[in-house]
């Protein structure tokens, strides 16, 4: 891919120089701190849209904990209710994800990070969503290491697949009924391509940033379970990495009548948007009053370090997508279109209680619910700028999951 991207002035080589060389080092760093690791989530929702028939037929695409003794635990409890991080065993790290294969979710905890969770909670606070939020407080909802459970390609395909992209596109992105997009979304009928071009040139800028966005969310899940595949499994070891065949078929011009090329630039537009989103949210985590909190004083103050400086180099990029240009017409039309924006998003982080595989759920929601962060910083500027300098929040927060949606969502 070269070239400028739609919708905005920016080009694809300077988008690779800046990602390359200063954010994704960084960013890789931040997904690996005690704070960003831990994601708190509800496997067992049930689909609120249809049947739910589409569990994966692979053996372990459930949840089978490891053993209690091989679990690497990231914080563990002193005398005085603090944690720390504890150093993990390459070699109990590497018979833990043989353990837990394909689709199945690691997601057992000891209890002292169960407890320095619970003391995690104490310093979130809460605020309107875009995203149909998990109850912490279910019994179903649980922690998950996400450097143990990482995003692959699991074997879940098929129709249960395909249904829920289908639902997706069909029913939550803003386009003509006529434009059609076929159950198999690898499969587009001769034609479309050139039809949801012309269609979505013609939609209001929100609603084609709205379908760019789902669309490049849909491509950065397929390069990521392209790139790390199952190519073969002998006596019981599975052996992982890249698929070109895979990503030939989902991207290739010739194999996807000439929709491919657009799908990846989507993955860049979607990369701006959440970039745009972190520069935008620095205030909020440069008051003194916001930690990184887990009871560790001397990680907490790394892993915001750690962060204030990739909000520097957000900031330092020169050619950030102009949110400013959405929603600018009569205060009324604006509003009325930027809730039917966000309760188009909800809608869509619903329809990933409808997947199937355990894994490939927690990614969905996971990134799903980043991009409603993202969202809803680009749409509280002036929230953000009025937030007090030594006070708790007022008319702008951000609890501890979305933040860590919002970095990881990012990472992917």
């Amino acid at each position: 891919l070269t070239g400028v991207l739609d919708d905005c002035l920016c080009d694809i080589e300077s988008i690779d120089d800046f990602n390359t060389f200063k954010i994704f080092p960084k960013i890789q760093k931040l997904q690996e701190r005690d704070y960003f690791r831990y994601y708190k989530v509800n496997l067992k929702r049930p689909c609120p849209f249809w049947a739910d028939d589409g569990h994966c037929s692979i053996k372990d695409c459930h949840v089978e904990p490891c053993p209690e003794s091989k679990i690497p635990v990231g914080i563990k409890a002193g005398s005085s209710n603090k944690y720390s991080k504890a150093a993990n065993n390459s070699k109990e790290l590497e018979d833990c994800e043989q353990a837990n294969k394909l689709g199945a979710v690691n997601s057992t905890l000891s209890n002292q990070s169960k407890e320095a969770f619970i003391d995690w909670a104490r310093h979130d606070d809460s605020q309107d969503h875009f995203c149909e939020l998990d109850d912490e407080r279910s019994p179903d909802a649980q922690y998950v290491d996400l450097l143990l459970n990482p995003e692959r390609y699991t074997g879940y395909k098929g129709s249960s697949a395909w249904r829920v992209w289908n639902s997706i596109y069909e029913e939550n992105c803003f386009k003509p009924r006529s434009v059609y997009r076929p159950l198999n979304p690898l499969a587009p009928s001769r034609g479309e391509s050139c039809l949801v071009f012309f269609f979505l040139m013609r939609l209001c800028l929100e609603k084609r940033v709205f379908y760019k966005l789902i669309s490049g969310l849909h491509a950065s899940i397929n390069l990521h379970l392209c790139a790390n595949y199952l190519l073969e499994e002998t006596w019981g070891k599975p052996r992982w990495g890249p698929n070109v065949k895979e990503f030939t078929r989902r991207f290739d011009p010739a194999e996807t009548k000439g929709e491919g090329p657009r799908r990846l630039k989507n993955l860049y537009f979607l990369y701006l948007i959440e970039l745009r989103a972190l520069s935008k949210v620095a205030p909020y985590f440069e008051r003194s009053v916001v930690d990184l909190y887990t009871g560790n004083g001397h990680e907490d103050a790394e892993s915001k370090a750690l962060l204030l400086d990739i909000f520097r180099d957000t900031k330092s990029f020169h050619m950030h997508f102009d949110e400013k240009s959405m929603f600018a017409g009569d205060k009324k039309g604006a509003k009325s279109l930027k809730e039917e924006f966000r309760l188009h998003f909800k809608n869509i982080s619903r329809i990933m209680d409808c997947v199937g595989c355990d894994k490939c759920r927690l990614w969905g929601k996971l990134q799903t619910q980043g991009l409603g962060t993202a969202l809803k910083i680009l749409f509280s500027e002036k929230e953000i700028q009025s937030l007090p300098e030594n006070s708790p929040s007022k008319g702008f927060q951000l609890t501890r999951q979305e933040i860590v949606a919002l970095v990881n969502a990012f990472g992917r």
